[in-house]
């Protein structure tokens, strides 16, 4: 296959402009509206019940927001008669018996209800969680860069988290502007995209320094241009092949890993763009030469020959 002969770094200012804001853009807006904290951080109920008949879960939560019941989740799991509602804390409304209310609510609905599980998540429990949440990513944050720190070079380490910290504030931006449910499936897709991100910016970056070390007349800005040329048929594959899958959750995975599949997908695309353009703009931006990638000689490795 041809390689491509695209001149990415001619227009990293450009891409620069743009993640500078779109991330000042989602910062402003976690700020000023905040996430939308799923039941898992903020605490609440967890209802299951059986229906008689098979019923629509947008039917039934219309119904409990009528109740009085808002910003609930109502989602199948296991077959078409069994219901799951996932309420959280309620204005006016004694948390201990809000299980109790939600299924009396529910067999005014439907006579013959029964109820399989109720549960109550304490809000003492959901803000352990959120914390034990933030430092999970700063955690990866650090490892990731001890990690490309001691692989390639301190130049490679600030574009790698630097690259990582766009993708997480891009998707959780995302999240907050629309105001979609942010629970802990949606944290495991956030530390998925750092993986995935950092898997492809490990690929590139081992081919920039490779192509620095075996070019010698070329500028920087050349050998960067060549090695996303030379990776961007790999890249493009693994994203959409990956997106492929992603999709499909989307469209035929359900409710319950809806946020899931989303973050992923969100995460999947500003990870593609910033292995090329964040993370490579901060190699330019840090000066990279090809000297800082050469091996030093160690004393006395040279010998005389006999």
């Amino acid at each position: 296959m041809r390689r491509t002969e695209i001149d990415f770094m001619g227009k990293r200012r450009i891409a620069a402009v743009f993640s500078i804001l779109f991330v000042t853009a989602a910062l402003i807006d976690i700020v000023v509206q905040g996430i939308n904290p799923g039941l898992d951080f903020t605490g609440g109920t967890l209802v299951e019940v059986q229906f008689p008949e098979p019923r629509d879960p947008t039917e039934i939560r219309q119904y409990l927001e009528d109740s009085g019941f808002e910003g609930g989740i109502v989602q199948y799991f296991g077959s078409d008669r069994d219901v799951l509602v996932r309420m959280p804390p309620q204005q006016n409304t004694e948390q201990a018996d809000m299980g109790d209310q939600i299924i009396a609510a529910l067999q005014d609905f439907e006579p013959g209800v029964e109820m399989l599980q109720s549960n109550y998540v304490g809000p003492a429990v959901g803000e352990e969680l959120r914390d034990d949440a933030g430092l999970a990513l700063i955690a990866a944050l650090g490892a990731v860069m001890l990690y490309i720190l001691f692989r390639f070079t301190k130049q490679f380490a600030v574009g790698a988290v630097v690259a990582l910290i766009h993708d997480i504030i891009v998707v959780i931006g995302c999240f907050s502007l629309f105001q979609l449910t942010f629970d802990l499936s949606v944290l495991a897709a956030v530390l998925a995209v750092i993986g995935y991100s950092l898997n492809d910016t490990i690929v590139v970056s081992d081919r920039i320094r490779e192509n620095f070390r075996l070019i010698r007349r070329a500028t920087p800005l050349e050998v960067i241009n060549r090695s996303l040329n030379q990776t961007l048929g790999r890249t493009l594959v693994t994203s959409l092949t990956t997106l492929l899958v992603l999709v499909a959750l989307l469209v035929a995975g359900g409710e319950t890993i809806q946020g899931f599949a989303l973050a992923l997908t969100i995460g999947i695309v500003v990870g593609t763009y910033s292995s090329i353009y964040v993370a490579a703009n901060v190699l330019v931006l840090m000066n990279i030469s090809r000297e800082d990638l050469l091996v030093p000689e160690k004393e006395g490795e040279e010998t005389e020959a006999p």
